[in-house]
């Protein structure tokens, strides 16, 4: 079973959404949450971490980026999925660089948010066309930052295990770390990057002298 917990301020979204995944056999909503800071104590508080949790951005005192970056921090290892209105990119940015895994608007069909799901469950990531060009739009606008800026220590870590060729266990094993995590890094390594596989990762890595 893939475990899921919602974060989101509106009640109805809440109730929509779990109704929802819940008709999926292969889907159980563990929790909810109305804000970041409900979310974050709700994982802290479960036995298990969720294997997924659907993140809305634009939530009172403590927002979905805040919460993914808090919960990142922490070693979390459930993937964030961005279930957002917001198509600023630097919002879009923003959560990137947090933690979260996928960026989905809430124009999306229920069926393409229960495949994010699925995908994220997986370590895959789903970018909403959307919010690609606006990513895209906002790489275009700041030639001068080289990509790998955008990483975060723990990523920059990552990249360079990945440029010394080591398995995820291994990378997990040196980080003190869990493998679910170091998926997690890997993918937004991946994202941040433009690349496709850990082989192309490691070319950039040696290029910009980052593999040391």
């Amino acid at each position: 079973m893939i475990r899921v917990l919602i974060a989101d301020d509106h009640e109805i979204v809440r109730l929509g959404l779990r109704g929802y995944l819940e008709t999926e056999d292969d889907i159980e909503v563990v929790a909810v949450a109305g804000d970041g800071d409900e979310a974050v104590r709700q994982v802290q508080a479960l036995d298990l971490e969720p294997d997924v949790i659907l993140m809305d951005l634009l939530m009172p005192r403590v927002n979905g980026i805040e919460a993914t970056r808090q919960l990142n921090a922490a070693g979390c290892s459930s993937r964030v999925v961005v279930l957002t209105s917001s198509t600023d990119d630097t919002q879009v940015v923003e959560a990137l660089r947090a933690g979260a895994l996928s960026y989905l608007l809430k124009t999306s069909t229920a069926r393409q948010v229960v495949e994010a799901v699925r995908r994220a469950a997986n370590g895959e990531s789903v970018l909403d066309a959307q919010v690609q060009k606006s990513l895209v739009g906002h790489l275009q606008t700041r030639p001068e930052r080289e990509a790998w800026q955008d990483l975060t220590d723990r990523e920059l870590d990552v990249l360079r295990g990945l440029a010394a060729g080591r398995s995820n266990q291994e990378i997990a094993d040196s980080l003190q770390i869990g493998v679910k995590t170091v998926k997690t890094h890997v993918s937004n390594v991946f994202i941040k990057l433009g690349v496709e596989d850990r082989t192309q990762a490691a070319i950039y890595a040696v290029r910009h002298g980052l593999d040391r």
